[in-house]
């Protein structure tokens, strides 16, 4: 598995060309027979996308990058019947309701050759925290250059009185911080809060995940996979909580939204204790294994390094399809990984499996 550590500098400033090109890559959704072999490109990428995904993933640079390369990328219409439109070589999605999942599930079982990114029920582990989190639990990474754990939290599913208790009696270290059960896509899946005290926590409102905060500096790591290569960027979090932080905050606090590419800590001069990267050997090995168990080749985690503790890891959350247009370089990345797909179809063309 490769690491990306930096953008490739060789190919900056090709991409430059202007957003008038855009148009001309967004192509409407073909019907019917195939274009003539000499302008057909090596890979066409039908691509079902929110308005918002479309503006930030699928910038004039990645769609003039992939158009040098020969590939793709065609709009699905969802309200036609995906049947018509194509031949697709990759679907690439990133739409929740239970309606297009069934479209989707339908269209592989006739065109099992069609590579589907990512598949519906592989993405569905990521929508629920409970379950998001059971494969990095299981992981044994203990001795491979650092250790990765998950944050202590507790469940709660309904009767907001009932926390406290259920809190006291799962033993949950203040502060603690509250993320709705549910990720449903919306920014409404991404609201976080910080509970100080135990009296405070029946004003949450359930389904939601209770974690405990661990102090890491604040900073986060966010590791993007796409495919074999990994990249991982630094980002401006939360800060840390005191003791005397403890003793002088009572209630619930909203925090903001963090991570964005606004708080890039790349560039920072922080302490070089907290900065550092985590090992490269150990990022590759976490790419690889959590690939393997969730069935998905686009997904980014968010990790935290324990202050105090240089080999202690917690991932905190895993992201479906995350904004990778945020990501220094993303564009070459994910070109290099289409053109991985086109290569592995036609290696099995020629070997006719």
């Amino acid at each position: 598995m490769r690491l990306h550590a930096e953008v490739l500098a060789e190919m900056e400033g090709q991409e430059e060309e202007g957003a008038a090109m855009a148009s001309t890559v967004l192509s409407p959704p073909l019907v019917g027979a195939a274009v003539a072999a000499a302008t057909a490109p090596r890979l066409v990428v039908g691509y079902a996308l929110t308005k918002k995904k479309v503006k930030s993933f699928l910038q004039p640079k990645l769609l003039m990058l992939a158009r040098r390369n020969g590939i793709s990328f065609v709009s699905i219409d969802e309200s036609l019947p995906l049947s018509e439109q194509g031949p697709f070589d990759v679907i690439l999605h990133k739409i929740t309701s239970k309606e297009w999942q069934q479209v989707l599930e339908d269209y592989l079982e006739e065109h099992p050759e069609v590579t589907v990114l990512d598949p519906p029920n592989a993405i569905e582990h990521l929508n629920n925290r409970q379950s998001m989190l059971e494969e990095v639990a299981d992981l044994n990474l203990s001795n491979f250059y650092g250790e990765v754990c998950t944050p202590r939290q507790l469940v709660i599913t309904k009767d907001p009185s009932s926390i406290p208790t259920a809190v006291a009696m799962a033993g949950l270290t203040f502060p603690l911080v509250a993320k709705p059960l549910v990720v449903d896509g919306t920014s409404k899946g991404h609201e976080l809060y910080l509970a100080y005290d135990e009296a405070s926590l029946s004003m949450l409102h359930p389904p939601l995940v209770l974690q405990e905060f661990i102090n890491h500096g604040g900073i986060l790591f966010k590791v993007y996979i796409i495919g074999e290569t990994v990249q991982v960027v630094r980002r401006f979090s939360l800060p840390d909580v005191n003791t005397y932080d403890l003793l002088n905050n009572v209630g619930i606090y909203r925090l903001p939204r963090v991570s964005c590419a606004a708080a890039s800590a790349d560039d920072a001069d922080l302490d070089p204790l907290i900065a550092e990267l985590p090992p490269r050997p150990l990022l590759e090995k976490l790419g690889r294994e959590l690939r393997s168990r969730l069935g998905l080749r686009l997904f980014n985690v968010d990790m935290i390094r324990e202050l105090g503790n240089k080999d202690r890891y917690y991932i905190i959350d895993i992201n479906y399809f995350p904004g990778f247009g945020k990501m220094p370089g993303y564009e070459h990345m994910f070109t290099d990984f289409l053109l991985s797909l086109a290569q592995s179809k036609y290696k099995r063309y020629l070997s006719g499996t």
